[in-house]
């Protein structure tokens, strides 16, 4: 997804190709590591949210830090972070970290960053976090970034069209395509199923027989 109206952004970070994606985590190795992102209260509530959009939604750690805090809809029921379209529901445990770390950035040391509405505000007044930096807290808690969302988007792939996959996520189509043939699935025979299978796909993952 692109954002509009956001000249303090930094430029994307030089990355891989697009016909080079990095190798995928086994699935039950990044539920793993997403149950503890979510379990584990002595991690950093900012690398936790993070990586639960890295592992849940396979977003890139530059788009991540471009996300702000009118992205992110709270209804009292339901959390939904505007990634592409429509808005992605968040299922409740990662939607609680998310209050959480809203909450959170009213004691942010910089009075600059407290009034910020990057979602991940950076140091530098007007600047959101520095996505080299995102991707080293991440690191540092366990979670391959690269990997982590390689293996995500290829599980949603074959739960969900991947025309529809792409437009949440902010994907291009084609790359969606390309992994759905890279994991051995084809998503003409879910053309039907309607978008709410990803929320409902990822609610699954969080299941105690995951």
């Amino acid at each position: 997804m692109v954002h509009k109206d956001r000249p303090d952004a930094p430029p994307h970070p030089a990355g891989r190709s697009h016909h080079q994606d990095p190798e995928p985590l086994h699935q039950h190795r990044r539920l793993a590591m997403l149950r503890r992102v979510i379990n584990d209260d002595s991690l950093p509530l900012r690398a936790r949210i993070a990586a639960a959009l890295v592992l849940l939604y396979a977003q890139p750690v530059s788009r991540t830090v471009r996300l702000t805090i009118d992205d992110v809809t709270d209804d009292a029921t339901t959390v939904t972070v505007q990634l592409g379209d429509p808005p992605s529901p968040l299922p409740e445990p990662v939607a609680e970290l998310m209050r959480a770390h809203l909450l959170s950035r009213l004691h942010l040391p910089y009075a600059s960053s407290r009034s910020s509405r990057w979602l991940f505000p950076g140091r530098q007044p007007r600047q959101p976090m520095n996505p080299v930096s995102l991707q080293v807290h991440l690191c540092e808690i366990g979670v391959p970034p690269q990997r982590g969302r390689a293996s995500a988007i290829r599980q949603l792939v074959l739960q969900a069209p991947a025309p529809v996959i792409a437009k949440a996520l902010g994907y291009h189509d084609e790359t969606t395509t390309r992994l759905v043939a890279g994991a051995g699935g084809t998503w003409s025979r879910y053309a039907r199923r309607p978008q709410s299978m990803i929320a409902t796909g990822l609610q699954s993952h969080l299941s105690p027989r995951n």
